[in-house]
């Protein structure tokens, strides 16, 4: 069910022309920070009050979905009562808020200016902040491919899911999409404290971001001759590769990456100190480095304007 607000096309390329010209910036009050502190305020509360884990983290799941989404949908009622621009004003920036283009490109080159300039250890560092592996002990070769990686795969819950959420449901559901996110990757984890307790944040979090990622791999394959790559090979590589992933999601806009670059994903990671072997995605045509990077950034943008483009067009079929 598609829910209007008004202006909603306006917010919508308002919003996207804000993330592309400022990113996140530091001092601006991220509501995910706000959503990481609800989290951090009911975990100890929700365990103490429900013997069940899984009980526990269910109610955690849906107070912290339904008082996202709530607020974020009072804010604008109220900011829309005083007026169209108060709303207008408002729901960009929540709408803002949801998108992480610029950010992703700009934490991304971190890593790849420092790998230029042979600081080995900087690119370690910086791409300790992005991705969940280990990266002290990371090789060129495998810094590089981590940061194709994290690119491809957050190319989905970064950029394209929450602005298809943006436009199914607009920002409160854009919000309570990042309220998901957000708890992955604080109670999401397969470890002693987290197995039972992150249980419904883990699965849930997998149940809504089928589709974006889907679509995610879908666009990555339209997008990729109009940014100078492979989409014939994106989408055979996406067919073929796109379930050799743990997460039922992330795999796909990784192969259709992959594939569109001529390179190879996967393989071993280290994850506190152990192992983890992985299968991998794609052929290895082409090396993984400088330009494997740029094509992905490109494939990024032009999977968002492709679906933008996409949108304005059915908003104007609508119309008529």
């Amino acid at each position: 069910m598609i829910v209007h607000f008004p202006q909603t096309t306006a917010v919508i390329l308002a919003a996207i022309i804000l993330d592309l010209l400022l990113g996140d910036p530091r001092w601006f009050p991220h509501p995910v920070v706000g959503i990481g502190r609800l989290i951090t305020f009911l975990e100890p509360r929700l365990r103490r009050l429900i013997p069940s884990e899984r009980a526990a983290g269910f109610v955690l799941l849906v107070m912290t979905v339904g008082i996202t989404a709530g607020l974020a949908f009072a804010l604008l009622r109220g900011a829309y009562s005083l007026n169209a621009g108060v709303g207008f004003v408002v729901a960009v920036v929540l709408a803002w808020s949801c998108l992480a283009a610029r950010s992703l490109h700009r934490e991304s080159r971190l890593v790849a200016d420092a790998l230029e300039r042979g600081d080995i250890g900087a690119a370690r560092r910086s791409l300790s902040c992005i991705v969940g592996r280990d990266t002290a002990a990371l090789e060129e070769p495998e810094i590089w491919r981590g940061v194709v990686e994290t690119v491809a795969e957050n190319s989905s819950d970064g950029v394209i899911a929450p602005l298809l959420c943006l436009m199914l449901g607009g920002p409160p559901l854009a919000l309570a999409y990042k309220a998901v996110n957000t708890l992955d990757s604080m109670v999401g984890y397969r470890n002693e404290r987290y197995l039972q307790f992150g249980w419904a944040s883990a699965r849930f979090d997998d149940l809504v971001n089928w589709l974006p990622a889907r679509l995610t791999g879908l666009l990555m394959v339209a997008a990729a001759p109009l940014v100078g790559l492979s989409g014939t090979n994106a989408w055979r590589i996406m067919r073929r590769d796109g379930r050799n992933h743990s997460s039922p999601n992330s795999g796909i806009p990784e192969a259709a990456a992959a594939g569109a670059l001529g390179v190879q994903l996967g393989g071993t990671n280290f994850y506190f100190g152990k192992p983890v072997e992985k299968p991998t995605i794609g052929d290895p045509e082409k090396p993984l480095g400088l330009a494997a990077y740029r094509g992905v950034v490109r494939l990024m943008y032009g999977s968002l304007f492709l679906l933008v483009g996409v949108w304005i067009a059915m908003r104007g079929i609508a119309l008529l």
